[in-house]
């Protein structure tokens, strides 16, 4: 297990899973959770400005989170999430595409509330198949302090 104070601001980690989005799942994620008419329907997809099907901003974040717990090391002592910040959306994620995360810790720095804690925020990042940024975004842990 790694406490707040194993973490080392600066260190980048790069996932092997990858993960190729359908056309299929694009339209049935979004008819359950962002249902815009251009991630349900390939034709109004194709005529509006993006040209395409594409996954919702929500999709992309959720396959960002579902790649970094896969990326292979060993557990943070995570108590809770705290926020997300930064988030932005560079490329549209269009069916077909396949996406894989790197992940930097971003900053840490002890809790002001209670000295057993520490917060740490690590950027995450999406890529496509031609290495090109996806989304990115910033999450701020809740981490145990080693003896706690």
């Amino acid at each position: 297990m790694r406490y707040f104070e194993d973490i080392v601001v600066g260190n980048r980690v790069v996932g092997d899973d990858r993960y190729t989005l359908t056309a299929e799942e694009i339209k049935t994620f979004a008819g359950q959770w962002d249902p815009m008419p251009f991630h349900l329907d390939e034709e109004v997809a194709r005529q509006s400005p993006i040209g395409g099907l594409f996954a919702s901003s929500i999709h992309t974040v959720a396959i960002g989170v579902k790649l970094s717990h896969a990326i292979p090391q060993e557990p943070m002592a995570v108590v809770a999430g705290l926020g997300w910040d930064e988030v932005r959306f560079h490329q549209p994620v269009f069916a077909g595409d396949t996406l894989r995360v790197e992940a930097e810790i971003h900053s840490k720095r002890e809790s002001a509330s209670n000295p057993e804690r520490g917060i740490c925020v690590s950027r995450i990042e999406l890529f496509n198949q031609r290495d090109e940024l996806a989304v990115e975004y910033k999450i701020a842990s809740l981490l145990l302090r080693r003896g706690s």
